[in-house]
């Protein structure tokens, strides 16, 4: 199952993007992650297993702050994100999560058209003075959702009309387009076919070059095949942490055992 020709490949120490210290979220009285300590490596694609309701998206939402959008969530503990705590009240979230983008388990296109649903970030942002710059950056992020080609003599047309996979790589393209520094993927295949899927896996191996991708996924074939680092939640605790070779053919902790080969979950 685990890919060692591309998931394993530059698994050298990358310098640390993220860290996480002690961290709980609390959804009201529900109890939601328990103590999380982690490090999360840049330029390298981080995988988040376990069973539904385990608390990865959870955890995965607190990296850019989405939990702030639900009143009853609380969070407790330390995010840094380049040395800075993302919690502090003089963070940004819009600001964050322009540094930090998203895409989401199902392809969530604006009612736009493919041109003004890349352009759409950039905008808010600032980043572009002229039409000309815009042009560029719609482009470059088309290019780098591996899109470019298919859509380049349609960018007026709405992106809502692009095939399943389409949308997603669209959506993939919209995230890059604010030069984010990390990618947060939110079982971004579960809705899209076997082909489909296997353009996506291709695009995130191809983005770890310039981004830190962390990617939660049901499918631990998938996580085996495009990621490096590997975190096993459980009932709201990161249980384990590591190489993901290690991780799928030595892990540690019998819980991860007994997940890898089916016995929970």
């Amino acid at each position: 199952m685990y890919d060692t020709d591309r998931a394993s490949r530059d698994v050298g120490m990358q310098e640390i993007k993220f860290s996480a210290k002690n961290v709980d979220v609390f959804y009201g009285d529900t109890h939601a992650i328990k103590e999380v300590n982690v490090e999360i490596e840049d330029k390298t694609v981080t995988a988040f297993i376990g069973p539904s309701g385990c608390g990865k998206s959870t955890f995965l939402r607190c990296l850019n702050r989405m939990n702030d959008t639900i009143d009853v969530a609380r969070i407790e503990g330390e995010i840094m994100l380049d040395g800075e705590n993302i919690y502090h009240p003089k963070v940004d979230p819009v600001q964050l999560r322009a540094k930090v983008g998203m895409v989401f388990q199902k392809p969530n296109p604006f009612p736009k058209s493919i041109y003004d649903n890349v352009a759409y970030g950039p905008r808010i942002h600032g980043l572009a003075k002229t039409k000309a710059d815009l042009d560029v950056i719609v482009e470059k992020s088309l290019r780098r959702g591996a899109i470019w080609d298919e859509v380049k003599d349609r960018l007026l047309e709405p992106g809502t009309g692009l095939s399943g996979g389409q949308q997603q790589r669209l959506c993939i393209a919209r995230a890059v387009a604010t030069e984010p520094e990390v990618l947060l993927m939110d079982e971004p295949c579960s809705a899209l076919d076997p082909i489909a899927t296997s353009q996506v896996e291709d695009l995130m191996d191809e983005l770890r070059t310039n981004y830190s991708v962390v990617i939660v996924t049901h499918s631990m074939q998938q996580a085996a095949r495009v990621s490096q680092k590997t975190a096993f939640f459980h009932l709201g605790h990161l249980v384990e942490f590591g190489e993901t070779a290690q991780i799928f053919t030595n892990p540690e902790d019998p819980r991860t055992e007994s997940y890898i080969s089916g016995r929970i979950g």
